[in-house]
């Protein structure tokens, strides 16, 4: 048995005990329209270079494309680009819906000022009492996260994924690019889905995006997909409340009391808007 590690157009680089080959897809995936994914376990014929089967997945991402993920480091910047609450609990959001433990990483705190520092902070807090591990990509703990694990990076262009991963481990050099001023995102550095050694495990570079979606998700996916609200789930007076319209909705009165982050509200009802009810 091996793994796919990486990607490029129809060539898979597989790796099986100590060995590389580079195999295609047999036809028959694409008869029974399954795609191979970057983290595959797979059966190969090593003679003639073909994948002959792909063993079940625990999980997969759509965007980025990969399969049998432990945990999904979030990459967030704060600045150029400027940080997106929207895009961070989007990301959350999916990843919980996938069994996939979210794990947060601020980047560019250095560029802020004093007040927007304070801002930032307070945000990290936020996520780190309702549960969630918050680093920067400079806390010297964030090594420790990665033995034993297959990890996804994900996170909009420009966030510092590469940059990170070249300080995690000096030997990648991984090309890091610029973040054009005028549009506010990066430029997409990685260009393909590949499973990186560092330290102990493995972790997936992947190609930066701005844009994802719920794809498949209900609406009630997407509100169990917010961990804050369970606790404060019975002070609603009806047990399917969306936490929208509802009166006696105990999640708005948190919001309202600074119990729940503003911003992660708005946030859940704006994707709700766009779920599948």
């Amino acid at each position: 048995m091996g793994k796919i590690i990486k990607q490029i157009s129809n060539d898979y680089t597989v790796k099986e005990n100590d060995n590389i080959y580079i195999c295609k897809a047999r036809g028959k995936f694409r008869k029974d329209g399954i795609t191979p994914l970057v983290g595959d376990n797979v059966i190969i014929d090593t003679k003639n270079n073909y994948i002959l089967d792909i063993l079940d997945r625990k999980n997969e991402l759509d965007r980025p494309s990969v399969a049998n993920i432990d945990q999904v480091l979030i990459v967030t910047s704060v600045k150029i680009p400027d940080f997106s609450s929207n895009l961070l609990d989007k990301l959350i959001t999916i990843t919980e819906y996938n069994n996939i433990k979210p794990i947060i990483c601020f980047t560019k705190l250095d560029l802020l000022n004093k007040e927007e520092l304070e801002d930032i902070k307070n945000i990290m807090d936020y996520y780190k009492k309702i549960g969630y591990q918050v680093y920067t990509n400079t806390s010297p703990d964030l090594k420790d996260i990665f033995k034993g694990k297959v990890t996804c990076f994900a996170g909009q262009s420009g966030a510092g994924k590469s940059s990170l991963l070249n300080r995690l481990d000096s030997t990648l050099n991984l090309e890091i690019g610029d973040v054009s001023i005028a549009l506010g995102r990066g430029k997409h550095t990685t260009r393909h889905t590949e499973l990186l050694e560092v330290l102990g495990g493995l972790i997936a570079d992947t190609p930066g995006f701005s844009s994802i979606d719920f794809k498949d998700m209900k609406c009630s996916d997407i509100k169990d997909s917010f961990i804050e609200f369970d606790k404060y789930k019975d002070t609603c007076e009806y047990r399917d409340c969306m936490h929208k319209d509802e009166l006696k909705c105990g999640i708005k009165d948190n919001v309202e009391n600074g119990n729940i982050l503003k911003s992660r509200y708005e946030n859940y009802l704006k994707f709700i808007g766009k779920g599948d009810l």
